[in-house]
C-alpha cells in the first residue's frame, strides 16, 4: 500500500568559479612528483634577489604557516608545565629531556604523553602535530593562545572523544588531508587506499614563494646566468588578477578537491569545487558565513567581486595585512574618484559618517564594522566575513539571520535597530539583497514562493553567477515542474562553469526520464573546465563509458577523496550506480566505521542495504539515524517506510506524523501517511493527510489521485471525480485516474 522506500543518495556536491574555456582536454595527467619538485627552487633562492619581499613573508602569517618547533618562538608553550581542563578531561603541557610534548587521551582514549613533531599555524593561535601510524599526522585539539599564553581545547566544550570523525585522533583531524594541503608548498597527499597509508610529500615546507608564484627554478637559473638587470625573463608569464584570486581561492575557499594538484596559474575550477549557498547550514540565507567558509565564495558572491575586487586591491601580498587602516582602504574606491586599476565599475561616493549615522571616532563608523562583521572560529580566531552584506534587522527577526548592529548593540533588540534603520534609510532597506536572502529561506522550506524567485534568479543575466548557482541547486526539489527542469537545462549552457556544473548536479534525478536532458547534459562531459565535467560525470555514472576522459577524471577524484568518509559515500554510490552492489555495501560500511556519529552516512547505508534486501539492517541504521538527528524529518519519514518493509503498520504511522510535523512540507510523507491511515480504517484522517499533502505539492497528481480512491470507496462520488479531475487537470493522460473516472462515470 505505501509503495517502496523513497530513497535518494546523499548527493555529492562539487561546484567553482571561472570562465567558459576550450572544450574537451585530455584525461587526467598527475606528473610523477620527482619531476614536478624539481621544477621548484625553494623560498632560499628567492630571497637572493628579492630581500625586501622575502623579509616580509617570512614574518607573515603565510610563511609562518608550518615549521618546525624552536625555543625561541615556542618554549614559553611549554615551559613551565602546566595543565588545563577541557570537558571532561585534562591534558598536561610540558618539556621532557628538552622536547615538548601534551600528555592527553589520545588513541582508544588512553592518556598517553605525545611529542610534538610541527606547529601549525601561528597567529592568533598555534595548533600542533603528532606522528601517527600509517604515515600520518594528527593535530592536537589542546591548542596554544600566544597572545595570553594560555592552552585551550579548539573544540570548546564538545568534549570529543576517541572513535569520533572529529576528535583529534580521527580522520576529521589528519593533517595529510585536512591541513598539509594549504600549509606547504605543492604538497602530494599520496594515499594508498589498500593499506590505508599516507606518502605526503611536498615542494617546500610551509606556504613559501613558490606557493603563489608557481614553479621558479628556471627562473632562478636564468637569473643567475644573466644576472640581476637582464631583461626581459623568458620564463616568467605574469599571472593575470583572476590568476592570482584562483591562487588565493586554493586555499581560502570551503571547497572539495577534484586533483589534489593546484598550482599558480591553474584555474580554480579545475582543480576544487567550491561550496555555496545551498539547503546546508553553511551559509545564512543571505550569504553571510556560518560554518567555517573562508573568504573566496563569500567575495564571489559580493557586489565587490561582481565590480572587479580582487583580494590584491585590499592586501599587501607579502605581509598579508590590508593596504591602508580602517576606512581609507575603502574610501579609497568610495570617494568619487576614478576606479582603480582592474575594477570595472565605478564605486558610489560613501561619507562612512554620515551614511554609517554614526561619530566618526566610533566603531560603528568603521565600514568594516557593517559590512565584513566578525565571526570567531576554533574558540579564539575572529575572521571578517567577506560578503560586504548589508546589515538588515528584518531578517533577523523573520529568519533568525544574525545583523552587524546587534554583534554591536548587543543590550538591543532586532526590532530597535530594525526601527534605526527604516529610519535612516526607508525604502533603501528593501534592497534585492534582502528580497534574494527571503527568496532562498522561503526554498529552503519548500515553499511555492521560493521556487518562484528562484526561477527568477536563474533567468535573470544580472544576478552573479553565484547567485544563479545557488539558486540552480535549490531548485531541485521542484524537479517535477516542467518549467524548472527547462530553466535548468537553460543553465548548462550559462557562460559561467559554477552555473553549468550546478545544472548538470541538480538535473540527474530527471535523465532516466529526459532524453533530451540527458544529451544537454552529456554534453557537458567535454566542457572546458573540469568541475563541469567531472559533474556531468557524476551525473551520467550509471552509463557513461569507463574509458571517456571525463569518466577518467571522475575515478582519479573519487581515488583522491577515499580517505574519508564522505569519499567513502561517492564510491558507494559510484558502485551502487555501475550495478557493484558488494563494493557498495563494502564502501559504505567502512564510511560508517570512520564516522559513526554521521546521520548521512548512515541513511545512505540503509539505502543500499534496503536495496539488497537486508530490511532489518536498514532499519538498525535508520534508527541509528533518528536518534543521532531526531529533528531531521526525512529521516523519520524514510524510517517509518522502514518499518512498513518489516511488517510494522503502527509504527509506520508514528513515523510518518512525526515527518510531517517537523516539516509540515514534506508532500510524500503526507501521501504515505494518508496511505496508512486509509489501510487501518482512519478514512477521514487518510483525506485531510493527503489533502495537507496536496497543498504542500499542489503540482503532484498522485495526492488528488489518492485522495480520490479513497472517496470513491466511501461512495461519496461527486467528490471522487473533482479528486480525480484535478490529478488529470496536473497531468493529463495520467493513466490511472483515466480509469478511476470511467469508472465513475458509468
Amino acid at each position: 500500500m505505501l509503495g517502496g522506500l523513497a530513497w535518494m543518495v546523499w548527493p555529492w556536491k562539487p561546484g567553482a568559479v571561472s570562465t567558459a574555456r576550450p572544450a574537451l582536454p585530455p584525461a587526467p595527467v598527475i606528473e610523477d612528483e620527482k619531476v614536478v619538485f624539481s621544477r621548484y627552487a625553494g623560498s632560499t633562492a628567492c630571497a637572493e634577489c628579492h630581500a625586501e619581499a622575502a623579509a616580509q613573508w617570512a614574518q607573515s602569517h603565510h610563511g609562518l604557516a608550518e615549521r618546525p618547533l624552536t625555543d625561541a618562538m615556542d618554549k614559553a608553550a611549554f615551559a613551565p608545565a602546566r595543565t588545563f581542563e577541557h570537558g571532561t578531561q585534562k591534558s598536561e603541557i610540558r618539556m621532557r629531556d628538552g622536547h615538548p610534548e601534551v600528555v592527553t587521551a589520545g588513541f582508544d582514549g588512553k592518556v598517553e604523553p605525545y611529542p610534538i613533531a610541527r606547529v601549525i599555524g601561528h597567529d592568533p593561535i598555534r595548533q600542533f602535530l603528532v606522528a601517527s601510524p600509517g604515515g600520518r599526522w594528527q593535530t592536537l585539539e589542546a591548542t596554544y593562545d600566544p597572545h595570553r599564553n594560555e592552552w585551550f581545547d579548539v573544540f570548546g566544550n564538545e568534549d570529543r572523544k576517541a572513535g569520533e570523525w572529529g576528535h583529534w585522533t580521527g580522520r576529521g583531524m589528519t593533517w595529510n588531508t585536512m591541513c598539509a594541503s594549504c600549509h606547504n608548498t605543492r604538497p602530494r597527499k599520496n594515499y594508498d587506499a589498500a593499506t590505508d597509508t599516507f606518502r605526503t610529500t611536498m615542494a617546500g615546507p610551509s606556504v613559501g614563494c613558490e606557493s603563489c608564484h608557481g614553479p621558479m627554478k628556471a627562473h632562478t637559473d636564468w637569473r643567475r646566468q644573466h644576472g640581476p638587470g637582464a631583461q626581459p625573463d623568458p620564463t616568467l608569464t605574469k599571472l593575470t588578477r583572476d590568476q592570482v584570486f584562483d591562487t588565493c581561492g586554493s586555499c581560502h575557499a570551503r571547497r572539495s578537491e577534484l586533483t589534489g594538484d593546484f598550482f599558480p596559474g591553474e584555474h580554480f575550477t579545475d582543480h576544487y569545487a567550491l561550496s555555496v549557498v545551498d539547503e546546508s547550514d553553511l551559509y545564512y540565507a543571505d550569504g553571510q558565513i556560518r560554518d567555517e567558509d573562508y573568504e573566496f565564495g563569500s567575495l564571489h558572491s559580493s557586489k565587490m567581486h561582481a565590480a572587479g575586487v580582487r583580494c590584491v586591491d585590499c592586501h599587501q601580498p607579502h605581509t598579508g595585512k590590508i593596504l591602508m587602516p580602517g576606512n581609507a582602504l575603502c574610501v579609497r574606491c568610495h570617494s568619487g574618484g576614478a576606479p582603480l586599476p582592474g575594477i570595472t565599475k565605478p564605486a558610489p561616493v560613501i561619507d562612512p559618517v554620515a551614511h554609517s549615522h554614526h561619530g566618526a571616532e566610533s566603531t560603528g563608523a568603521q565600514c568594516v564594522s557593517c559590512h565584513m562583521p566578525i565571526t570567531t572560529y576554533m574558540q579564539r580566531h575572529p575572521r571578517h566575513d567577506h560578503g560586504f552584506t548589508i546589515p538588515d534587522p528584518l531578517l533577523t527577526q523573520t529568519l533568525g539571520i544574525p545583523n552587524a548592529c546587534n554583534r554591536c548593540h548587543t543590550d538591543k533588540d532586532a526590532a530597535w535597530s530594525l526601527a534605526a534603520v527604516e529610519q535612516w534609510y526607508g525604502e533603501k532597506m528593501n534592497r534585492p539583497s534582502r528580497q534574494r536572502a527571503q527568496t532562498i529561506a522561503a526554498a529552503r522550506r519548500g515553499e511555492a514562493s521560493g521556487r518562484d524567485g528562484l526561477l527568477a534568479l536563474v533567468s535573470d543575466p544580472a544576478t552573479a553567477p553565484y547567485w544563479q548557482a545557488s539558486a540552480t541547486r535549490l531548485l531541485e526539489r521542484w524537479l517535477g515542474e516542467p518549467r524548472v527542469v527547462s530553466a535548468l537545462v537553460k543553465a548548462t549552457i550559462h557562460p559561467s562553469p559554477i552555473v553549468r556544473a550546478a545544472a548538470a548536479r541538480t538535473l540527474e534525478p530527471v535523465i532516466p526520464q529526459r532524453p533530451d536532458v540527458r544529451q544537454m547534459v552529456g554534453n557537458l562531459v567535454t566542457d572546458g573546465d573540469r568541475s563541469v565535467r567531472t559533474s556531468a560525470a557524476w551525473a551520467l555514472r550509471e552509463t557513461l563509458p569507463l574509458d571517456t576522459p571525463a569518466m577518467a577524471e571522475l575515478q582519479h577524484q573519487l581515488a583522491h577523496n577515499a580517505d574519508q568518509p564522505i569519499g567513502q559515500m561517492q564510491l558507494a554510490a559510484f558502485a551502487t550506480a555501475r550495478r557493484d552492489p558488494a563494493s557498495a555495501l563494502s564502501h559504505y560500511r567502512k564510511a560508517v566505521e570512520w564516522d559513526p556519529n554521521s546521520p548521512p552516512i548512515r541513511h545512505d547505508y540503509a539505502v543500499a542495504l534496503s536495496l539488497a534486501g537486508q530490511s532489518a539492517e536498514a532499519l538498525a541504521q535508520l534508527q541509528a539515524c533518528v536518534r543521532l538527528d531526531p529533528n531531521n524529518a526525512e529521516y523519520h519519514y524514510n524510517l517509518g517506510l522502514a518499518w512498513n518493509e518489516t511488517g510494522r503498520p503502527d509504527q509506520t504511522t508514528v513515523e510518518l506524523q512525526r515527518a510531517v510535523a517537523l516539516d509540515p512540507h514534506l508532500a510524500p510523507a503526507w501521501y504515505n501517511l494518508g496511505l496508512a491511515q486509509h489501510a487501518a480504517g482512519g478514512s477521514a484522517a487518510a483525506l485531510i493527510s493527503l489533502q495537507r499533502g496536496e497543498n504542500a505539492a499542489p503540482d503532484d497528481p498522485r495526492l488528488p489521485y489518492a485522495r480520490a480512491t479513497i472517496l470513491a470507496q466511501l461512495g461519496r462520488t461527486a467528490e471522487a471525480r473533482a479528486a480525480a479531475r484535478r490529478a488529470l487537470t496536473i497531468q493529463p493522460g495520467f493513466p490511472a485516474a483515466q480509469q478511476l473516472l470511467r469508472t465513475l462515470e458509468d
